[in-house]
């Protein structure tokens, strides 16, 4: 099958199957997929003009919703959170897709940049196997422990997943000012400064711009190991920051693809392969996040990050020695 945006010809099974296999993989380390989707469309199947950024950033648009409703379904959006990552977000994206096409149309120095932010995900998911990393999240940790445990009980008692959980289990704004925004979870109290994942999501948007990466998988990380906020109530927000920011992503790569800055680059989305990819990573969220429960999470979070570590690594090389 041949995808005429972006030349790239492979068996239209291809793509599908690919992303289910590594969102199946990725969601159940709690991560997104995209950031490996890329590099195989890079080095597999030889799709290396700035339009694969886009069309990365698509994958998200498909994938994400399901997540999305389940999570405003059993009330565990921190809306506040959520709106500061996408304000912070937007002006990053918008800024990475043009530094993308101007100073990183190049595919040599375009995988140095992949390589560099594949070498920290790594990096990050093999940190949060260390005593270390755990002790700084202790509270979050209970607190996960504790709705955990409770999910188990509804289950066991015939009910459905979010009834019978308590109103405990339902995220409460309590105070949203420019200094401090606290919220209610689970019975504890915990709290943020806008300001600082305000600036937090304008580095991952810009970075999530140039890549095509929505930038969930940085932000995710760092609000729960940095910030001690439970991850049942961050990841909610963060993938509707991917959300939101993806859509707005391919949107502006859509429109400058229409102007002069479009005639001097490869920049239009590829729409059509964006969507077979994102079909495959919505059944593999899924069932990422149902076989989950049966796969250890420290041989996840090992295999993971090798494999992100190995291949930052050999983009890095290839920078050097080609």
């Amino acid at each position: 099958m041949l995808f005429p945006v972006s030349g790239v010809e492979c068996p239209f099974w291809l793509p599908p199957l690919v992303a289910f296999l590594i969102s199946s993989i990725t969601t159940s380390a709690g991560v997104s997929g995209a950031f490996l989707l890329l590099p195989f469309q890079m080095s597999v199947l030889g799709f290396t003009s700035p339009s694969v950024s886009p069309t990365n950033l698509i994958y998200n648009i498909v994938a994400i919703p399901g997540g999305i409703y389940r999570y405003m379904k059993e009330d565990r959006m921190a809306w506040p959170l959520t709106w500061v990552i996408v304000i912070g977000t937007l002006p990053g994206v918008f800024t990475g897709s043009i530094i993308r096409i101007k100073y990183l149309p190049d595919p040599k120095n375009f995988k140095l940049f992949i390589g560099l932010v594949l070498l920290y995900l790594g990096g990050r998911l093999l940190y949060e196997l260390t005593g270390r990393s755990k002790k700084g999240k202790e509270q979050s940790a209970a607190i996960e422990k504790k709705f955990q445990e409770r999910v188990n009980q509804a289950k066991a008692e015939g009910k459905g997943r979010v009834a019978g959980l308590g109103e405990d289990a339902i995220i409460r704004t309590k105070s949203v000012s420019l200094r401090k925004i606290e919220y209610e979870f689970w019975g504890e109290t915990f709290s943020f400064s806008p300001a600082a994942i305000f600036t937090l999501s304008l580095v991952v948007g810009l970075i999530g711009g140039i890549y095509g990466i929505g930038g969930g998988a940085i932000i995710a990380p760092f609000v729960v190991a940095v910030l001690g906020l439970p991850v049942y109530t961050v990841a909610g927000a963060a993938l509707s920051g991917t959300f939101i920011t993806s859509i707005a992503g391919v949107l502006f790569f859509e429109i400058l693809a229409r102007t002069a800055v479009g005639q001097s680059a490869d920049i239009r989305p590829d729409w059509l392969l964006g969507a077979m990819f994102g079909v495959g990573g919505l059944a593999g969220t899924y069932v990422g996040a149902r076989i989950q429960k049966f796969l250890p999470e420290l041989l996840i979070r090992a295999i993971l990050g090798i494999l992100i570590i190995s291949l930052a690594i050999r983009y890095i090389i290839q920078f050097v020695y080609a």
